[in-house]
């Protein structure tokens, strides 16, 4: 209790907004704090988890963290109130995860010519169903967690067969060869770092991928789990159907986190709900100059950012455009989303 008081008595005292504008700041009261503060999850999370990140950086632009999938039950007022901010949602009441028939998709190419997208990427998150996030995770959790993930990729077929890569003990020559192709996440997030996010580095993590490069597993980044489909062009029918294959293959081996009403939950609140980035790298030097530009992006429900992340420059005119909404939309009409916009 003694750390939960510290954290809440720097939160508290932040003036607000000149001294923490976050979401966590907004939304957790004197009230709501006295309610949840004595509360804890089956997995032994507490408030503390949730908040230690956002309390020791005030510049946080959310500041809350779930420290395991209970986290959304357990602490309920706290987190619903972030995710209906965040999410700009009245009311919490995310559809059952429907990916279309991909048999039957209405996109394939969605720039035949060739002369404005660079690539085409859509990624998903999950979590593993019975595991503590990062804030309350251990070295064996993970080690774990890797183990299961590794086991359930060795069985993927066809295209989506590969290598899987533990950091842990890496040679440095693949090494190389994961940061050359962009592949190699890093331990560099200090409000992730605060939340857990890189206790006992590099020990649990790992990337896997296809020998093509066009579908990866990320193990214990940032959730448990990232998959990604990913390749040069504009094929989204392509890229969309690889990764909703490799999902599906997966389940078989995995189970995953979820809510009713939630989606897939994951170690974020800002991802939970499709946990879908359908994003292009596209070549955009005029519309991008125009001081209208994310305006325009924001109505169309598309995020624009530098091709290297969040809060990146463009490099020579070059956009990631992505959807912007992950929760009260099915995978199929986020993916359309993207496209459409």
């Amino acid at each position: 209790m003694s750390d939960l008081a510290e954290l809440w008595k720097k939160l508290s005292g932040a003036k607000y907004p000149d001294e923490c504008k976050s979401l966590l700041k907004q939304c957790l009261t004197q009230e709501l704090f006295d309610q949840l503060k004595d509360k804890k999850t089956s997995l032994n999370g507490t408030l503390a988890d949730c908040i230690r990140s956002g309390a020791k950086n005030l510049d946080s632009g959310v500041g809350l963290y779930a420290c395991d999938p209970e986290a959304y039950t357990t602490f309920k007022p706290l987190f619903d109130a972030v995710i209906k901010m965040y999410h700009k949602v009245d009311t919490i009441n995310h559809p059952k995860p429907d990916f279309g028939d991909i048999s039957k998709l209405d996109f394939g190419d969605i720039d035949p010519s060739g002369e404005m997208i660079v690539s085409t990427r859509v990624r998903v998150g999950r979590s593993h169903d019975g595991y503590s996030f990062p804030p309350c995770s251990n070295k064996e959790a993970r080690i774990d967690m890797l183990k299961k993930t590794e086991e359930a990729c060795a069985t993927l077929p066809g295209e989506l067969a590969g290598k899987m890569y533990r950091l842990e003990g890496m040679s440095k020559t693949d090494e190389q060869q994961l940061i050359d192709d962009h592949f190699l996440f890093k331990n560099d997030d200090r409000m992730l770092g605060d939340a857990g996010g890189y206790a006992d580095w590099p020990i649990g993590r790992g990337i896997f991928h296809n020998p093509k490069k066009t579908f990866l597993v990320w193990v214990n980044e940032e959730d448990h789990l990232r998959f990604i489909s990913m390749q040069m062009g504009g094929n989204l029918g392509e890229v969309y159907k690889r990764l909703v294959n490799g999902i599906q293959e997966l389940e078989k081996k995995l189970t995953f986190a979820k809510k009713d009403g939630y989606g897939y939950l994951t170690f974020c609140p800002t991802n939970l709900g499709t946990t879908c980035r359908a994003s292009v790298h596209i070549k955009i030097p005029k519309l991008s100059k125009l001081p209208e530009f994310k305006e325009f992006c924001e109505k169309l429900n598309l995020q624009p950012r530098g091709i290297h992340g969040e809060h990146t420059e463009s490099v020579g005119g070059v956009f990631d455009i992505s959807n912007k909404r992950r929760l009260g939309l099915t995978e199929y009409e986020a993916i359309q989303e993207m496209r459409k916009g």
